[in-house]
């Protein structure tokens, strides 16, 4: 009896540290929680109606996550986006889109089931883009992405893109509110012309696809830095 009761407490945390985590880490994602928002325990509990315990547990998996930072005064913060070190993360980004594309143009024509499932993930990220759901595009273009990345066959590749791709879902976040998140058709076709070269085993093109696909990312998240950078210098602090 009593090892089933411990049993039933142990699944109710773990539902309770899903939820929290889950809702957080949707928050943080969304930037309803921008960089540097302080996470306080008791309240986060007092918010979900649940023990510290879970709330811990998931602040913990947002931390493995990288979204959020204990300080060492051991408060909680959703961790700051490192905008210095962005011209390093888009040069890695960038080597892994011509990677994986490259990769997944050399088994693509032979792997049919595998081109079926990203189609579906470009099929689930085109009705995120109509729908105008950040959140979903995110998810969308990651799963997309990764895809491409499995078909291309190096673990050690695909891992390490996946990193890349999660660390990036707040930059990510930025480049669709640029385009107010209705992000145009035609970087939707982008996607289009990777797979239609992936299908037929076409390296080159899919590599200058994918050159062209992390450039207009990276040019509009720039463009869209240096306004910031601009409006706050317009408006300085006393």
């Amino acid at each position: 009896m009593a090892a089933a009761e411990e049993t039933a407490k142990a699944r109710t945390r773990g539902s309770g540290t899903q939820t929290v985590y889950e809702t957080l880490r949707r928050e943080i994602l969304a930037m309803e929680l921008t960089p540097g928002s302080p996470l306080d325990e008791v309240r986060l509990s007092e918010r979900f109606g649940m023990s510290r315990t879970p709330v811990r547990e998931a602040l913990l998996r947002l931390a493995s996550d990288a979204l959020v930072t204990t300080l060492p005064n051991r408060n909680t913060i959703v961790s700051a986006i490192n905008f210095a070190e962005m011209p390093h993360y888009f040069e890695a980004l960038t080597l892994m889109y011509r990677i994986t594309v490259r990769g997944g143009a050399a088994r693509g024509p032979h792997a049919p089931a595998m081109m079926e499932d990203i189609r579906e993930r470009q099929d689930a990220f085109v009705a995120a883009v109509e729908a105008g759901d950040a959140f979903a595009m995110i998810e969308a273009n990651r799963e997309f992405h990764v895809a491409i990345a499995e078909l291309a066959g190096n673990a050690y590749y695909t891992g390490f893109f996946s990193r890349l791709l999660d660390e990036g879902r707040r930059v990510l976040r930025l480049y669709y509110s640029t385009f107010e998140d209705r992000l145009p058709r035609q970087y939707v076709n982008e996607h289009e012309d990777i797979i239609a070269a992936i299908e037929a085993g076409d390296a080159e093109r899919a590599d200058r696809l994918a050159i062209a696909h992390a450039g207009q990312i990276v040019r509009q998240i720039q463009d869209y830095l240096a306004r910031e950078t601009a409006q706050a210098s317009a408006f300085p602090l006393d």
